[in-house]
């Protein structure tokens, strides 16, 4: 079934172990997921979940337990990852549109160090067909259109492989919490497609350069339409119960049933509907992980693997009724937590035994830094992320002491914030009403008790709370005043960083 569906994109021979090994520069494979919690695999210590694929990629190499993405909701997670700086310094504070140029972009860095860059998957740039330095890409955008004319790749393959076949033929949008099993033959599944094409790409790479190769898959994000057979590899599995706290307990009273609305951002829906919803989404995880032992394989086969650097991440979570939360934008640890797993070249072998697990806060910012090390080029002094190699060979002096999270006004307008975490505590500032939450992730990982009223953590809270100023110092006094927090009448999207000329 799969096969009679495949598109031969590639028409070269596939010609086995033609990659020369010497090569000085590593080849670099950036595979991400969207909306993939931290915890949804089996490395993360999530019994119920099968990854064995990720879960290997983490054993072969390191697994960064406080990953977080700084701005969580799709685009400006993904300018972080192009530009490796903070959300201020991009200039995304929330969902909106991801500039057409800026000063640093990873296709283009690579491709200025020597790089043959290709990018498959789902991009959300803006405009869609955007390179920002790659060489070619191939885009799934998950149905979006956002200029005339526009038709993704994947939609265009799948128009001409399948004529008349919907792609969205289960009737579940985007945002959309339901879930029901794909209703196309699998191989025409866009996880299968982006798996195919990378698998392809790889297999007859042959352009005498080191490659860069993103991988960009659009799933596990809504809709959460696995193919049959994943989901069956989930009877009998318990699925984990949402968390709730005394603090969530009135959140999303208003909605109680689906059909009342199917995006809803917060609601409290019955537990079998929860389920239902959270089953399909981990079977969609498991599709991925599928692709993700092709795209290894591949590697190997080609002999591209041993000195090949992989990143794996996502660039941001699903709160999956958490706290009757649903999809991203918060900063609680399902939206704003992500797996990051970094295997290094063997030429850049790290000193920490391969498979450790590595505690300092990181985030998207970090990668582009790192992929930059790898391939022997200058990462740049202003660039706010830092190389995640250095923390592989257990330098950690003068590692970050907090990672710094936010996003404007989304979905109501209590829901504007900005929060720091070091993956032990977690302090959140509510900028429109000057509410406060404090965590202690370590004694409560899935948050239900709010400490910022314990007398026991009141050092904590004020450590916070000071360190909150000073990072927000820069924004002016419409931020903080006289070394105190200020709360903010409107939302600011875009800081004065974003880019405002646009690139002829």
């Amino acid at each position: 079934m799969r096969s009679s569906y495949l598109l031969p994109v590639l028409a070269a021979p596939f010609c086995g172990l033609t990659h020369v090994l010497a090569q000085q520069q590593p080849d670099i494979i950036f595979i991400m997921t969207d909306q993939q919690r931290a915890d949804a695999l089996g490395w993360a210590g999530n019994p119920t979940m099968i990854t064995p694929n990720m879960d290997g990629l983490a054993a072969d190499g390191y697994w960064f337990s406080n990953a977080y993405t700084s701005c969580p909701s799709s685009t400006p997670a993904r300018a972080g990852l192009l530009t490796g700086l903070s959300p201020w310094h991009h200039g995304m504070l929330g969902y909106g549109q991801v500039a057409e140029h800026y000063r640093y972009e990873m296709p283009q860095l690579l491709r200025d160090n020597g790089y043959h860059t290709l990018g498959i998957g789902k991009m959300h740039w803006h405009p869609q067909n955007a390179l920002h330095g790659f060489h070619a890409t191939l885009v799934d955008e998950s149905g979006r259109v956002e200029a005339p004319y526009f038709c993704s790749d994947y939609r265009k393959w799948l128009a001409v492989m399948a004529p008349g076949k919907d792609p969205d033929a289960t009737g579940i949008g985007w945002n959309d919490h339901g879930a029901k099993v794909y209703q196309l033959p699998e191989a025409l599944h866009p996880t299968q497609w982006t798996g195919d094409m990378a698998v392809n790409a790889i297999r007859h790479y042959e352009a005498g350069k080191p490659l860069f190769l993103k991988i960009s898959f659009a799933r596990p994000h809504s809709p959460y339409d696995p193919p049959q057979r994943l989901l069956d590899l989930y009877d009998g599995r318990p699925i984990p119960a949402p968390a709730e706290g005394a603090w969530s307990a009135g959140i999303g009273q208003s909605v109680t049933r689906p059909e009342q609305n199917r995006e809803a951002a917060f609601a409290q829906f019955p537990a079998d509907y929860i389920e239902n919803s959270r089953r399909h989404y981990y079977a969609s995880v498991t599709f991925v992980d599928e692709q993700v032992g092709r795209i290894v394989q591949a590697l190997k086969e080609t002999g591209r693997y041993d000195n090949a650097l992989i990143v794996f991440t996502s660039d941001h979570g699903d709160m999956m009724g958490d706290h009757h939360h649903w999809r991203k934008t918060y900063a609680y640890e399902g939206s704003a937590g992500i797996p990051m797993i970094v295997k290094v070249p063997s030429s850049l072998q790290g000193t920490l035994p391969k498979g450790s697990t590595i505690e300092q806060p990181v985030e998207l910012r970090d990668i582009l830094p790192t992929l930059l090390e790898a391939a022997g080029a200058q990462v740049p002094s202003d660039m706010d992320g830092r190389s995640m190699l250095a923390l592989t060979k257990g330098q950690t002096e003068g590692w970050r002491r907090w990672i710094d999270l936010e996003h404007a006004t989304c979905y109501s307008d209590r829901n504007y914030w900005c929060a720091l975490t070091d993956g032990r505590l977690k302090y959140i500032w509510f900028l429109r009403t000057g509410e406060e939450q404090l965590f202690d992730l370590v004694k409560d990982p899935q948050e239900t008790t709010d400490r910022s009223t314990d007398k026991n953590y009141r050092k904590q809270l004020d450590e916070l709370r000071r360190a909150m100023a000073d990072h927000l110092s820069e924004r002016g006094e419409e931020w903080v005043k006289d070394g105190k927090l200020q709360t903010r009448s409107s939302t600011l999207l875009y800081s004065p960083n974003y880019p405002s000329q646009r690139k002829k």
